[in-house]
């Protein structure tokens, strides 16, 4: 039903309209993204936004989708053993990166911050691990910190990034793991502090899409992701890009 809707309210479909799935985490980029290669193309792209394991199941189950864009390298792959992607398209289009962020200007010290939650009355907010690769990494630094259990009281889950970043903007969480580009979102006065795990303490997210449909839409919009414009936009979201 949300997706009828989604697709029929207020759109004329046609053959220039290209249907995309992406990770929420990706929002704000694949905007700025969509507006250059509509305006380059007079095409029409149509984003809809969620966790990558909520897409793997509309996907799976015939959502009407032309191009996926997840959180993760895995399950791009798991649609394409699935046999329900277009052969040979899967890439690596960004390489996520995962904050520990505090809207609290006056935090200066956001790692410590995770020790001392534990004898405090705050919240720390996470994306859903088993949904969200940006959940299961944040999940993977706190294994790694030998904090879980500490903190397992403390948790409050996110169904994906986006929500678990308004929990923290609105009050409703102390700290979350976030991805590091919502931080550094050039469209928002986003303020605070945050602490950038080393790579060492989670996997590294490498973010992949995959062609659903054969559609030439679909392909050039494919091209245009990896052109050099969308590169640009891609590292000033604050994500490292893969060479090509």
């Amino acid at each position: 039903m949300f997706l009828a809707i989604f697709w029929g309210y207020g759109i004329d479909a046609h053959s220039d309209t290209i249907k995309v799935a992406v990770a929420s985490n990706f929002s704000a980029a694949i905007k700025s993204i969509s507006a250059e290669f509509e305006n380059a193309t007079n095409h029409k792209v149509l984003l809809a936004f969620g966790s990558t394991g909520k897409h793997y199941a509309q996907i799976k189950n015939g959502a009407p989708f032309d191009i996926y864009f997840a959180a993760d390298k895995d399950t791009p792959a798991r649609l394409e053993r699935d046999h329900v992607t277009q052969p040979n398209t899967r890439f690596t289009y960004a390489l996520g990166k995962i904050v520990l962020w505090s809207p609290d200007m006056s935090a200066t010290n956001i790692k410590e911050s995770l020790f001392n939650l534990k004898n405090m009355n705050g919240k720390i907010a996470i994306a859903n691990r088993r949904l969200s690769p940006y959940g299961f990494a944040a999940s993977q630094v706190l294994n790694n910190l030998d904090v879980s259990d500490l903190l397992s009281h403390k948790l409050v889950t996110a169904e994906n990034i986006s929500q678990t970043f308004q929990w923290v903007h609105s009050g409703n969480a102390d700290l979350g793991f976030v991805a590091y580009s919502q931080v550094l979102n050039p469209n928002l006065d986003v303020q605070g502090s945050y602490w950038i795990p080393p790579q060492s303490l989670y996997d590294l997210i490498e973010q992949q899409a995959v062609l659903l449909k054969d559609n030439q839409v679909a392909r050039d919009f494919i091209s245009f992701v990896k052109g050099p414009a969308s590169r640009e936009i891609i590292q000033l979201y604050g994500y490292d890009i893969p060479c090509y």
